[in-house]
């Protein structure tokens, strides 16, 4: 189980009232039916539709806590432990116990299922695409609120862990203290926003600033604040050559979409992508893929860029942070491009096709007789056991 998991917050069972608060109200009705006329041993899977990472870790934390609460026993079947490739509609695991104590938790497990195992994917697909960058996790002003943070994060770091096992850097922390303990690390990452690029008034005297609060930390600075983005980043390796030289400089690229970055248009775009990776552009390319190739903000372009004016200024060991919309997508274009980045901070393994991430349960067993609604039948236990075939 990833780190951390057992203190989230979103693992933590609220009361009965809470729970009965919270869930559907056919589930709060069919528990006090069941209670009326007889409980029964039932079991439940869960599934998602699309092809995911598995990671259930927190909603099997948040079960064993109500379950314990209720003194109810009960047992689960994991089918696809966390961190492994499950594909649609495969069965992630059957829970079995009370209908009585199960009937009224549907509502909340769903909750903490399905979007976690789809940000697990995204991210998973996001640091295969860059193996050899590190990624930071970004999510937290995207969520909407605490809980969905926690779940993002979780699935982010569980994503990462499955694909270290294949190979890739991964995730090595996230911008947020709270959820750090997934990433295996004790506190969140960051140094500027560009709010004291402002407050500083020029991005050399932002830098200074930090330096001289934080001198043990390696320093990252912003350059898109004024548009200056290569002026402004050879301005601040001058003022920290030693940091520069040693390789505990950054700079981050974060221009956004409305704008080239500095020396940069679309001839010199696609200049720049042709000159390091002209295999890039020899095929087709949808529009999306062209703007992370060549397009505004940061591209591959823009990073290439900012490495040739690093290198050929006498910076080689200075690191590039790129940074804004990081995606599957654009992490694969930029693996196409061979960009030369070092650290993407991201919040984008969060998932955009908000319907994807419905989990499902069904009941398919009452007092051990398998039972399960038409077209559902690829559910069941048996026919699990059965497609499998000897020696699976």
């Amino acid at each position: 189980m990833t780190p951390g998991v057992a203190t989230a917050a979103a693992s933590q069972a609220p009361s009965d009232a809470g729970i009965t608060a919270r869930t559907d109200s056919y589930f709060n009705r069919t528990k006090e039916i069941v209670g009326h006329f007889g409980d029964c041993q039932v079991t439940y899977v869960f599934f998602i539709r699309r092809p995911v990472i598995s990671a259930p870790g927190i909603a099997l934390e948040w079960l064993k806590n109500v379950m314990k609460a209720r003194n109810a026993p009960y047992t689960v079947e994991l089918i696809h432990p966390e961190g492994e490739w499950i594909g649609a509609g495969e069965p992630i695991m059957y829970i079995t116990g009370s209908f009585l104590h199960l009937a009224d938790l549907e509502t909340l497990l769903l909750q903490k299922l399905g979007s976690t195992c789809v940000a697990a994917h995204n991210a998973y697909q996001m640091a295969l695409s860059l193996p050899n960058t590190k990624f930071l996790a970004m999510d937290a002003r995207h969520c909407a609120g605490y809980e969905m943070q926690e779940l993002m994060a979780y699935g982010a770091s569980v994503g990462s862990r499955a694909a270290q096992k294949d190979g890739a850097t991964g995730f090595v922390g996230t911008a947020n203290h709270a959820v750090a303990a997934f990433f295996n690390t004790t506190h969140g990452f960051g140094t500027m926003p560009h709010a004291l690029i402002g407050y500083a008034g020029s991005t050399v005297r932002a830098a200074e600033m930090f330096y001289e609060i934080y001198p043990e930390t390696d320093l990252t600075v912003l350059v898109d604040y004024f548009g200056r983005e290569v002026t402004d980043a050879l301005s601040v390796c001058k003022s920290f050559p030693e940091l520069a030289e040693q390789g505990k400089l950054g700079v981050r690229l974060d221009t956004h979409g409305g704008r080239f970055m500095e020396g940069l248009n679309p001839q010199e775009s696609y200049a720049v992508v042709n000159r390091h990776a002209p295999e890039a552009l020899r095929r087709y390319r949808s529009d999306t893929e062209l703007r992370y190739l060549i397009g505004t903000g940061v591209s591959a372009a823009a990073i290439w860029h900012m490495r040739d004016a690093l290198d050929n200024a006498g910076f080689p060991n200075v690191k590039i942070i790129a940074s804004s919309g990081f995606n599957v997508i654009k992490c694969a274009c930029m693996t196409d491009a061979h960009a030369p980045v070092d650290v993407v901070g991201t919040g984008s393994f969060i998932p955009d096709q908000w319907n994807e991430t419905y989990a499902t349960a069904d009941i398919v067993s009452y007092n051990g007789q398998e039972r399960v609604k038409i077209g559902r039948e690829f559910l069941l236990p048996s026919l699990r056991t059965l497609q499998k075939g000897p020696g699976s």
